[in-house]
């Protein structure tokens, strides 16, 4: 049997080995091979290869000769040659285009990385393809409303009743909990959830078996930095015990590498959901939600089938008795970005702002490309000479346009860099601006992004100088019949144009979007949220809290405090336990349940429109109930104050009417809700505090909890920020939207200046007439500005209507939102033509006041 060296090897060497060696020395090479093989076939393909490399040296490589054409490298060494010449010649239009093509490329590539980081929120997860979370749609008032909470009791029983579920699990989160070693106490987020926890999904354990974690109720799943926290190290953690608000001790059964950023579950420890079921009854029920549910679905799961099933499942399982949940499952990767639903319909939701953003990236750059475009065509009488003489000794078109070409790919590699070290300097900036952590790591994906960018930059840039100038014949050329034709005065006015009404579209993006922001922040909410605090208690003991509360009242700076279950800030609680005369059976609108204490709603300023509140100076408040003026409404009541009505099966009399007030943000409608007195049911303390005392009062507040609430961390918030962090996504997107418009006008005001610069010089000696026959300088700055004015006109004529739509488009997402106000569009229109003639005006001014002697000099 014939024995081959390895081909590689081979191969290589008979590449690089010249040819008065190659034959000895493959022939001794193959020799020993054919000799070692007989006992060691894989030691001999080893040393084969070794002699291979071993030959591998200068006095045995042979020269290489290009394989192209010999006038291929000449040409392109030429071409580099005239780019640098042509750089150097024409400093403002080089400038003019480095600054912005890098300026373009820098936002670009900020974009890229912010969109690349949203767009991989909770897209790690191996199993992210079956990952599902289950949501309800439930029909209230008419409208059906997304709910991402589910019974508590929902997990388990798909898994029991579907055989497509693979696993399932509840998840509920605790919010902030104190965890505590001797003296030391840390505030963490935590959650209750099922033993399939961190099999479904992929947080990786340090300790710990991931399905065998969460099997005993007492045990407790702490996070990498938790563990360090509290035990110094994450080493010999397993089995060591943790007690838990200063009620009970759970043993630490596992340790998790801290959660991913790009994770929209964020929490730093996990209880078992079995522990959360015993102790919450009402988690067992298909009437009650709050709960969440994930499922993993096996592998080629029709989910439109799967959802046709599981539609009425809530019905079925209650034969019948709750009718307006319709359950589904959605992918759980897409929720955030993807998580707006309206009747029943995806209707968006942070994409959106994906999509905007991409939108906005894409404008930069073409109006970067623009200004390249424009200065290049524009310039091109200026080497028409050199085109012709090229073309006359035979120079083909296609050399002309390689050419060309590589001096628009030189400046965007040059751009390029300039752009890398922008994005280095002002991404720590960036990340304030969006609340991330982006990092520049140049890894595959980027890389081939980056270079896609570059690539198609240049082409795009660089395309139509390109074709334009080497297609002219050189007869013409030499003859001096070439002017600026109208085809290339329409494009070049076409791109402005175009340039111009990208801008203005951003500026009005800019207006509406501050004006909106400043609007659900300013509105009258009614109720007052400025200078309230309000933080958790710390203990259920309601004899404790009353104590409490009687001594705050004494800390200077607090003017009044109190006790509720809501945060004010969004849907905290509801129910459709509320019955009432003449109510259809068949409706199930929730209500929100606001559980508070005495002195609560005149702490917020709730207005009362009729009846009164809860007092003290009333017995038997436990049975009372007050309602808003949209619950009243939705009832159909008149004079509704004495009449009683059902809330769990309980008689309930309303003392009390309140005007409404927005509880959620101002997306959504004012829903109906109630309040009722239940002190031992409220869990956030709320103070109204002195403006200007703030610090002070918040010291001796700290005391108090410790007295009271000993070996527990005092955390507050200011109920106004909580209110504005409602607004965060939008607020970022308003800040960002600045810049980048202000990006787009300087990048557009370049070109514009670029065009204004060569417009005066063309126009030089025409300035030089009409200075010696008299005209003012202001004459002479109107006649050069005049047709810039026009082509800046009629883009605001094109970029308003389009502005307006998309302004209204952006608007419907708000229940309650702005009019689009005239004056909007005019300071948007105002202000893009004042920035155009002052960009204008510098280089027209300039021309205009120069002497004309030096104008007419040469003739």
């Amino acid at each position: 049997m014939q024995v081959c060296p390895p081909k590689y090897a081979l191969n290589f060497l008979r590449w690089f080995c010249r040819e008065d060696y190659l034959e000895e020395i493959e022939g001794d090479l193959v020799e020993v091979f054919e000799m070692q093989y007989e006992t060691s076939p894989k030691k001999a393909k080893w040393k084969f290869t070794k002699g291979v490399i071993r030959y591998f040296r200068p006095e045995f490589i042979k020269s290489f000769k290009s394989s192209y054409h010999p006038t291929l490298f000449a040409m392109f060494r030429h071409n580099f040659l005239l780019a640098f010449r042509n750089f150097k010649r024409y400093k403002t239009s080089f400038l003019i285009n480095i600054l912005g093509l890098s300026s373009g490329i820098a936002c670009v590539l900020l974009i890229y990385l912010w969109v690349a980081d949203e767009l991989s929120v909770d897209k790690f997860h191996e199993n992210e393809q079956q990952l599902f979370q289950i949501l309800e749609h439930r029909k209230q008032a008419g409208n059906l409303i997304l709910f991402k909470s589910t019974s508590g009791i929902t997990a388990s029983s798909l898994l029991e009743d579907m055989p497509e579920v693979v696993s399932a699990v509840g998840l509920r989160r605790m919010g902030n909990s104190t965890l505590s070693i001797g003296d030391k106490n840390i505030r963490a987020r935590g959650q209750y959830t099922g033993k399939d926890y961190f099999t479904i999904f992929s947080f990786n354990m340090l300790q710990g078996e991931a399905s065998q974690v969460l099997v005993d109720k007492n045990s407790i799943v702490i996070s990498e930095s938790l563990a360090i926290n509290l035990f110094g190290s994450t080493e010999n953690v397993v089995g060591k015990l943790v007690e838990w608000e200063h009620e009970k001790q759970f043993q630490v059964s596992g340790v998790f590498r801290d959660v991913p950023k790009n994770s929209s579950l964020q929490f730093d420890f996990v209880l078992s959901y079995e522990l959360f079921l015993e102790n919450s009854r009402w988690a067992n029920h298909w009437n009650s939600t709050g709960p969440k549910t994930f499922i993993l679905l096996e592998e080629g799961t029709d989910i439109a089938q799967f959802n046709e099933k599981i539609a009425n499942y809530v019905q079925q399982k209650t034969n019948n008795k709750i009718t307006h949940r319709t359950m589904f499952a959605t992918k759980f990767s897409d929720i955030y970005l993807k998580g707006k639903y309206e009747n029943g319909q995806q209707a968006g939701g942070r994409i959106e702002y994906v999509r905007l953003f991409s939108l906005v990236a894409i404008f930069i750059l073409f109006i970067a490309c623009i200004n390249f475009m424009n200065l290049s065509t524009a310039r091109a009488s200026r080497r028409m000479k050199e085109v012709g003489i090229k073309k006359a000794v035979g120079a083909h078109r296609f050399s002309l346009i390689m050419q060309y070409l590589t001096e628009s790919t030189i400046t965007v590699l040059i751009s390029f860099f300039i752009a890398l070290a922008l994005v280095l300097i002002f991404l720590p900036q960036f990340n304030t601006l969006t609340g991330k952590q982006l990092a520049l790591q140049l890894d595959l994906p980027l890389l081939l992004t980056v270079i896609s960018i570059a690539v198609l930059t240049g082409l795009l840039a660089g395309s139509y100088p390109a074709l334009y100038l080497s297609k002219f014949r050189p007869s013409a050329i030499l003859k001096g019949n070439l002017g600026n034709s109208l085809r290339e005065l329409l494009i070049r006015k076409g791109l402005v144009i175009l340039q111009f009404s990208l801008s203005i579209i951003l500026i009005v993006s800019v207006i509406v979007v501050y004006e909106q922001i400043a609007f659900v922040q300013d509105k009258n909410l009614g109720y007052n949220k400025d200078n309230i605090i309000y933080f958790r208690r710390l203990s259920g003991d309601e004899n404790n809290l009353k104590a409490f509360l009687a001594e705050a009242k004494n800390v200077p700076g607090i003017v009044s405090i109190s006790s509720t279950n809501h945060d004010m800030t969004g849907h905290n609680s509801g129910t459709y336990g509320v019955q009432w005369e003449g109510r259809d059976p068949n409706d199930k609108t929730e209500f929100e349940n606001v559980v508070v204490n005495y002195d609560a709603i005149e702490l917020l300023d709730i207005a009362i429109k009729e009846g009164r509140t809860f007092s003290e100076k009333y017995s038997g408040d436990t049975a009372k109930i007050i309602f808003n003026e949209s619950a009243i409404k939705y009832m159909g009541m008149t004079d509704p104050i004495g009449k009683v009505i059902k809330l769990w099966g309980d008689d309930r009399e309303i003392i009390g009417v309140v005007k409404d007030f927005h509880f959620e943000s101002l997306r959504e409608d004012i829903k109906p809700l109630f309040f009722r007195f239940a002190p031992q049911s409220t869990w956030n303390i709320i103070a109204k505090i002195e403006a200007g005392k703030e610090k002070e009062m918040i010291q001796q507040l700290e005391l108090l909890v410790e007295k009271f609430y000993p070996g527990f961390p005092f955390e507050y918030q200011f109920l106004d920020q909580a209110y504005k962090a409602q607004y965060l996504a939008e607020q970022r997107v308003s800040t960002l939207s600045k810049y980048f418009a202000g990006v787009a006008i300087i990048i557009s005001c370049l070109g514009l200046f670029g065009l204004a610069a060569f417009t005066a010089e063309r126009r030089i000696k025409e300035i030089g007439v009409r200075k010696v026959l008299g005209a003012s300088a202001i004459s002479i700055v109107g006649l050069l500005s005049n047709d810039f004015t026009k082509m800046v006109l009629f883009a605001i004529t094109i970029a308003l209507p389009l502005s307006y739509f998309i302004a209204q488009q952006w608007l419907e997402s708000f229940a309650y939102q702005i009019d689009l106000e005239w004056w909007y569009f005019a300071l948007a229109g105002i202000l893009s033509l004042l920035i155009a003639w002052f960009t204008v005006g510098l280089q027209t001014l300039k021309a205009a006041t120069i002497n004309p002697v030096k104008c007419l000099k040469n003739e």
